[in-house]
Order: C-alpha cells, then sequence, then structure tokens
C-alpha cells in the first residue's frame, strides 16, 4: 500500500482511538484509552509497518480488562490478516 501524495509516512504503524462519551465518564475513558494504547504497543510488531489501525471502544470496554481487551484485537487483527491473504 503506498502513502497517498502529499503525505508523510513516518514509519510504524499508526493506530487511532475512538472512545465516546458512550463508554462512560472521562475517569472511565481515559482508563480505556490507556488500556488501548497499551494493548497497541504490544501488538505493534505483528502489523505491517504501513498500517493504519482505528479501534472504536464500545461501552462494554468500560469494564473490560487489559487482557480482554488485547484478546479482542488480537482476533480481530488475525481476521483481517486472514481476509487480506485471500
Amino acid at each position: 500500500m503506498q502513502a497517498e501524495p502529499g503525505v508523510a509516512r513516518s514509519g510504524g504503524p499508526r493506530f487511532g482511538l475512538i472512545v465516546s462519551k458512550a463508554v462512560g465518564n472521562a475517569v472511565i475513558r481515559h482508563r480505556v484509552s490507556r488500556r488501548l494504547r497499551h494493548v497497541c504497543a504490544a501488538l505493534v510488531e505483528e502489523i505491517g509497518t504501513d498500517c493504519d489501525v482505528v479501534i472504536r471502544a464500545l461501552p462494554r470496554a468500560a469494564d473490560a480488562s487489559g487482557r480482554d481487551l488485547h484478546r479482542d484485537i488480537s482476533r480481530a487483527l488475525g481476521k483481517i490478516r486472514d481476509k487480506t491473504r485471500d
């Protein structure tokens, strides 16, 4: 995948997080964001350097452990990887 003309890329996959007010109050949203950032950092090596990943947290993410988030995101990325290999 090539970068769009005029768009600079500085290496490594990029992650975007969407944690809306539906997830909870500010404290809960920040906690979910921190957990998701931690999961993304752990998964960097498994993702191509030219990938952009956007993760939208659902309300149930507020009660999920870091381990649950890691499992769910890994599973989703695996499904995407499988589809792109076909």
